[in-house]
């Protein structure tokens, strides 16, 4: 095969929709991903920080198992075991629910980080103000826990977007899928991976940018 035959400008342009429109796809499962990452991640720090050991250990727990085994099984499980059970999810909302579970252990110790860097003082005045537990997450700990750690939590996105591929495991048909459905169509590989790897690497690339810009303006207003 000569040089020339190597790559098709022709074929990259007619087979860059289709990776477009798998891209959108793993844009939402990271979108949606995240939400849940974020609020689940909360809310394990906030009952691991419990004084109530039943609340703290199971959550504890939970997240150790989630850190400690890969995501890939992790999909695994919740497409193909929970179909014996009874319980059926299409592809995608099975990816975003791995993913969201998965990134809510790391979530959660970012979040218990800002947390207990606080000091202790502002927890005393909080029950020197006679604030119940919620008031005091919500007027005092939390406003002051999250900011800094705002840049940690842009890193485990870029993270989780550099993950999507495992959900083509569990049929989603997200860019690598698409790649991998056209290169076995066209008996080309080339230009769709080249062009998948190129959309990870633009994209990732503006996700580290904002992180950075992040970090860079929130210590502005700490200086």
């Amino acid at each position: 095969m000569e040089t020339r035959d190597l790559w098709s400008w022709e074929f990259a342009w007619r087979v860059l929709p289709d990776l477009l429109a798998g891209l959108v796809v793993t844009l939402e499962a990271v979108a949606a991903g995240m939400a849940v990452a974020l609020v689940l991640g909360m809310v394990w720090a906030v009952m691991r920080r419990s004084a109530s050991p039943l609340l703290s250990w199971p959550a504890a727990g939970l997240v150790e198992f989630l850190r400690s085994t890969p995501l890939l099984i992790q999909l695994f499980f919740l497409y193909y075991v929970l179909p014996g059970v009874g319980i059926f999810m299409p592809p995608l909302l099975t990816g975003v629910i791995g993913l969201g579970l998965y990134y809510s252990s790391y979530t959660a110790e970012v979040y218990r980080a800002g947390i207990n860097g606080l000091p202790r003082g502002q927890w005393e005045a909080s029950l020197a103000l006679n604030l119940n537990g919620w008031q005091t997450y919500r007027y005092v700990i939390l406003p002051q826990a999250i900011p800094p750690v705002l840049p940690a939590l842009g890193n485990y996105l870029i993270a989780m977007f550099k993950d999507t591929p495992l959900l083509s495991a569990i049929t989603v048909l997200e860019v690598l899928q698409r790649a991998k459905n056209i290169g076995n169509a066209e008996f080309r590989y080339l230009e769709p991976l080249t062009l998948v790897g190129l959309l990870y690497l633009v994209l990732s690339l503006i996700c580290g940018a904002g992180v950075n810009w992040l970090e860079n303006r929130l210590k502005k207003r700490k200086a």
